[in-house]
């Protein structure tokens, strides 16, 4: 009888747990899509799906949502469960917010040059830091935390690719189509994403598929990630000790299960300083800040624009403002920190505000 009651309680809980996340989304409205003319380039457009809109400041919002649903309707996070994420910032943000949503202990393992903006914002929704020096490491001590704590590892680079219905559901690319829909070419030639865990390079690819558009998916990776190198040569897998890229949120050391190469048409990989670049001159043309990755994105949009002027073609490309650059004060918008990493990002930037002008 008490066993009964026990799993009555545990269903209880579980229900509610899922209705308050559901709630919350019902309350969100949906991201901004933002349109971009290049005067410089007639008959092509640009447009930023700006997720730096959602309630945790950044595109892992939805990540952290479906990684909370999915783990909550596989029975693997009960209401005593501590719930451990290796991330590199953003998603451990958005999955503290939904912990402390839900009354659970939430650990972040993240490496040690996480900018300091992104730890406070853990910290602020009752999450705590777990900081490794090598972030080869944080799989392994994810894991042995889990372990220690009989709790349970959220595993964002095994479970992004599943974790969100790539048919619909109010995935990205469902809103990307809906809010395209009224533009003078509402089927995007190219829509262009990072990937870190590859979960919304995987949903976007899979829905275009399912769709029948004829959307291309472009995959901009900075220069020292693996993804690239893997799309080129599927037995590249890792890359060599030391090597890595400064850009947070995008690019990894190995390939993650959640990195599906096959729903990708290409890749294009980014030096650091033109991520810089171009973050700073987007920047100055939103008239905010905006992230790294964004900046990433960009340079890749750039050179299909380039492509698309050149070939005669008119139409449309998509691509995502991951974040908001408010967490990047002390990094990538600090000029003393850049130099003292060698990175010239003027050049870069200067090349990307002529793109951009309005005029």
């Amino acid at each position: 009888m008490t066993v009964e009651r026990s799993k009555a309680d545990l269903c209880a809980w579980r229900m509610e747990a899922i209705r308050r996340i559901e709630a919350d989304y019902n309350r969100s409205a949906d991201t901004h899509l933002i349109r971009v003319d290049l005067p410089r380039y007639p008959g092509i457009t640009l447009y930023l799906k700006d997720e730096s809109s959602h309630p945790t400041g950044s595109l892992k919002h939805r990540l952290a949502r479906s990684l909370f649903l999915y783990a909550l309707c596989n029975g693997w996070i009960g209401p005593d469960t501590c719930v451990i994420e290796s991330s590199s910032g953003s998603t451990a943000v958005s999955e503290a917010y939904f912990a402390k949503m839900l009354g659970l202990r939430f650990i972040a393992v993240v490496p040690a040059s996480t900018a300091a903006p992104k730890l406070d914002a853990i910290r602020f929704h009752g999450g705590e830091i777990h900081m490794v020096d090598d972030p080869r490491t944080v799989y392994d001590v994810s894991n042995a935390l889990a372990a220690e704590t009989g709790g349970h590892y959220l595993d964002q680079f095994t479970y992004a690719e599943r974790a969100t219905d790539w048919r619909g559901n109010n995935n990205i690319a469902e809103s990307i189509f809906a809010q395209m829909s009224a533009e003078e070419y509402p089927v995007p030639d190219w829509i262009v994403c990072g990937a870190g865990t590859g979960g919304t390079s995987a949903t976007i690819g899979r829905y275009i598929a399912y769709q029948r558009h004829g959307t291309r998916l472009c995959v901009a990776d900075p220069v020292h990630s693996v993804f690239h190198r893997h799309f080129a040569d599927r037995q590249a897998l890792s890359l060599p000790e030391g090597c890595g890229s400064c850009i947070e949120g995008i690019g990894r050391p190995r390939v993650e299960p959640s990195f599906i190469p096959s729903v990708i048409d290409r890749m294009i990989a980014v030096e650091d300083a033109a991520s810089i670049g171009a973050m700073r001159a987007l920047s100055a043309r939103l008239g905010r800040r905006v992230g790294g990755s964004t900046g990433t994105n960009l340079i890749a949009c750039a050179t299909l624009i380039a492509e698309m002027a050149a070939a005669g073609e008119r139409g449309s490309i998509v691509t995502l403002l991951c974040d908001g650059g408010e967490r990047y004060g002390c990094t990538y918008y600090d000029d003393t920190w850049l130099e003292a990493r060698g990175i010239d990002w003027r050049p870069h930037a200067a090349q990307m505000a002529a793109m951009l002008a309005s005029a």
